[in-house]
């Protein structure tokens, strides 16, 4: 049976909300409100589940995650508050059945198992007060490569600062090493403005993200190989003039992408940022945003 595309987005503003909308921007839902500033969102199609990650106030220790059905019912919170310090965006894997995201002001990249059981820190980039205080080690995009064994995620830095950086590892802790002191860490880009969400098309082995700097290189779309033949890793601009770019969502079989910002659009583009589209506009200020093929009948 022939799916229905739907597109997942989280508003950080009225409140915390959560709604879906068709892909052309039409038949917008809320599904969710009163959410603690909602930043990574998540889509368990198989299960009918919906995930979103509450960074709660920054400051203290209060994120959390929690998880509804397609229709918005049946709300629980499987991570509580404290579970997570700042928790930003979120990743569900399906092959591992496994949430990733990463944890801001906590410094680390974390996951769990669907009910919220077993917590784990898989990378930890510093401890204490004093290391909070440094951005660079803010763990905010987070991308999973089951088929690779790595994990990929960003540490954007001070606003605009040029101090970004995107990072690989494998997804499992090395044997006898812990998360404050992995050997496998790679450095795959840095010196970049402030990059956010990531997203991978697994098909062509691209890596996707967004970045809230200033231009030229900031508040943009881009991508770039996840293995090149040489292993430089450069990469290119897709899309520019985001008004602060934060959440992005690949359609890999529609060949689309759907990309948000803290300016209110929802902008749909093809892979390469071709046919470029603002699908929605003012509409406060978005975060998170997923895209799921859901069959037929299916609410949300």
């Amino acid at each position: 049976m022939e799916g229905q595309d739907r597109l997942f987005v989280l508003e950080a503003s009225s409140g915390g909300r959560l709604f879906s909308v068709n892909p052309d921007g039409s038949d917008k839902t809320f599904l969710v409100t009163g959410c603690r500033i909602p930043d990574g969102v998540a889509v368990d199609v198989a299960a009918g589940h919906l995930y979103w990650t509450n960074m709660g106030v920054p400051p203290e220790n209060d994120g959390s995650i929690e998880r509804v059905d397609m229709d918005g019912g049946n709300r629980k919170t499987i991570v509580p508050d404290g579970g997570t310090h700042t928790p930003k965006q979120l990743q569900f894997e399906s092959a591992g059945r496994k949430l990733y995201w990463g944890d801001r002001e906590g410094m680390r990249v974390m996951c769990c198992d669907l009910d919220g059981s077993r917590v784990e820190t898989l990378v930890q980039t510093g401890e204490g007060e004093d290391d909070r205080r440094d951005e660079t080690r803010w763990c905010v995009g987070v991308a999973v490569d089951p088929v690779g064994g790595h994990l990929y995620w960003s540490q954007k830095g001070p606003s605009d600062a040029g101090q970004g950086k995107i990072l690989r590892a494998g997804i499992d802790l090395p044997a006898g090493e812990k998360a404050t002191e992995r050997s496998d860490i790679e450095v795959l880009f840095e010196g970049l403005p402030e990059p956010i969400d990531l997203e991978l098309d697994h098909a062509q082995r691209m890596l996707y993200w967004t970045d809230r700097g200033d231009p030229p290189r900031g508040n943009t779309v881009n991508r770039a190989p996840m293995h090149p033949p040489d292993d430089r890793h450069t990469s290119e601009i897709l899309m520019t003039h985001l008004m602060e770019g934060i959440g992005i969502a690949l359609d890999p079989d529609g060949g689309r992408m759907y990309v948000t910002d803290l300016g209110g659009s929802v902008y749909a583009a093809g892979l390469d940022g071709s046919d470029r589209q603002e699908v929605l506009v003012v509409q406060g200020n978005l975060t998170g945003i997923a895209h799921a093929v859901l069959p037929r009948g299916t609410s949300g």
